[in-house]
């Protein structure tokens, strides 16, 4: 099992907004409450925190899906949601976080560092929030957000001043076991270095950290080995010191050889831009101050093949050290070789200063759209595409469920100059707009014909501009008011024909005979009761 990981990829989500609430306050002796919703809590972020007791990315590996924790939805008597806690997660010093594509986008270095990862998404504005003079008692509430989701990936590179480099088996383990207190794993076989080796080292009044690359062989470019994989260690490093094994039984090497092949992958190596001085600049790993240490002179062996390759090795100008892990020798002298390095890239940093950029204020134009309005075509019919940070947010915010939610939505964008903008592309009535790019919601385009949705009478939770019935036009307006003047005359009509016949006449005098008939029937029958009694 894996018990070193310097590169994951991880997938992190911040959590969710809570929802607002719809609530209408009903308490005895309290007619008239009003609304007394609560907004929903935000979502919490994910952040990555530099802690010096976390040395690698094992946890990551294990668990590469982290989720922030939701917000809380809105209540009743104007309770808000409980907010989201942030998800912390530790990371060595030393982490870059890439973005899929390689691009940088933080690197923590120093404890404490801190990068949001993800941000938790937004609450939703509660009824009690939506209220206003004219729309006194919405119903209708504010959806939370969704959080950020995004991969990314994090690699570490080893905080460390001084790198070595070489061939397996060179005694780079063995170096920093006898000049540090470290204890790395240390066999006569190669590949023993599994995982890049750190150790300090006191010289004099210069502390400084030094690591080794394990597996730096030929072809290491190209994936041979696992020197490639853990150069990215190097990357911070002020020198590097080239380990030579003078003691090595194979014919076929000597360390002249070995130099010369390091050196190539080296210069192969492509430094990203996670690093760079003070300058801005970033140095590649061949241009950066060396030394050679001829390692194994304690063998009898060794020591002649070191006193054959100095004189070659300090006319390509290397300073050279004879030194040897097992008896000590030497090593007094490259610790301070490399404390004196180390302590001028330090003095560096503190007397250049430092590049930064100017600040560059860039206010938004009184003319500056907030929003995009993009003409596309699907099935050979017009498609408008409506992009912008708010009619992108007021879609995940409404309750399509909700017309009066629904009504809002089509007031908001219309104040924002969707609709007008939509005018000017050339849209027209029943044409399809798509607000977003992904997860995009689609209407069926109908231009708002009246405003003001706080001001019309409905039930709550509706919005009577949706209702089934069509709005007549003019023409449709004309033509039922001269179909109702024309029954009208023909009604006219109709009575001074049956006035001149006499139907109407006789049909007046039979009804008021009828009439004087009535009244005599009563009459005699109110003197029959009298007589009876």
């Amino acid at each position: 099992m894996a018990s070193f990981v310097d590169r994951v990829v991880l997938h992190v989500s911040g959590g969710n907004g809570g929802h607002g609430c719809v609530s209408v306050k009903r308490e005895k002796f309290k007619p008239l409450g009003g609304p007394d919703g609560g907004n929903g809590g935000n979502g919490g972020d994910v952040v990555l925190r530099v802690s010096h007791q976390t040395t690698t990315l094992l946890d990551y590996h294990h668990s590469p899906h982290r989720h922030a924790q939701n917000g809380g939805p809105g209540m009743g008597d104007w309770r808000v949601g409980h907010q989201g806690e942030t998800l912390v997660l530790s990371v060595p010093d030393g982490t870059v976080v890439k973005s899929p594509d390689g691009r940088v986008l933080a690197d923590l270095v120093g404890e404490g560092a801190e990068f949001v990862a993800a941000a938790g998404g937004q609450g939703g504005l509660g009824n009690a929030a939506l209220a206003s003079a004219k729309r006194k008692a919405p119903g209708f509430a504010l959806l939370g957000i969704p959080g950020d989701t995004r991969d990314i990936v994090l690699e570490l590179k080893s905080i460390a001043d001084i790198a070595l480099v070489g061939y397996p088996s060179a005694g780079k383990s063995s170096l920093i076991a006898a000049m540090s207190a470290a204890r790395p794993k240390i066999a006569d076989y190669p590949f023993t270095t599994l995982v890049p080796n750190l150790g300090v080292v006191q010289a004099g009044d210069v502390r400084f950290t030094i690591a080794d690359v394990p597996g730096l062989i030929e072809g290491a470019s190209e994936g041979r080995g696992l020197g490639h994989d853990f150069l990215r260690h190097v990357e911070r490093c002020a020198a590097i010191v080239h380990v030579l094994d003078c003691g090595s039984l194979e014919a076929e090497r000597n360390p002249i050889d070995d130099l010369d092949v390091i050196e190539r992958e080296l210069e192969k190596y492509a430094v990203d831009m996670s690093y760079a001085g003070v300058d801005g600049d970033v140095v590649p790993l061949n241009d950066r101050p060396k030394l050679v240490a001829l390692n194994k002179t304690d063998l009898p062996d060794g020591k002649d093949m070191a006193e054959m390759v100095r004189p070659e090795l300090e006319r390509r100008g290397y300073r050279v050290f004879e030194v040897s892990a097992t008896s000590h020798a030497g090593l007094r002298a490259l610790g301070f070789a490399m404390a004196e390095i180390v302590q001028a890239a330090r003095d560096a940093v503190r007397t250049a200063p430092p590049k930064v950029a100017p600040a560059v204020l860039r206010p938004r134009a009184v003319n500056e759209a907030r929003f995009t309005i993009r003409r596309e075509e699907r099935n050979l019919e017009p498609l408008f595409r409506v992009l912008g940070d708010k009619p992108e947010k007021w879609v995940k915010q409404t309750d399509f469920a909700n017309e009066e939610a629904i009504g809002y939505l089509a007031d908001r964008l219309n104040r924002l100059g969707v609709e007008d903008q939509l005018f000017k592309v050339g849209a027209k009535p029943g044409d399809t707009v798509v607000i977003g790019e992904d997860d995009a919601v689609v209407f069926d385009w109908e231009p708002t014909m009246m405003t003001g949705a706080e001001v019309l009478t409905g039930p709550r939770g509706t919005d009577i501009r949706f209702a089934d019935w069509e709005r007549p036009t003019r023409a449709q307006k004309r033509e039922e008011h001269e179909d109702r003047k024309a029954a009208k005359a023909a009604a006219r009509e109709e009575l001074e024909a049956e006035r001149r016949a006499g139907i109407w006449t006789e049909s007046t005098r039979r009804r008021a005979s009828q009439r004087d008939a009535a009244r005599e029937q009563v009459d005699e029958g109110e003197w029959a009761d009298d007589n009876d009694r």
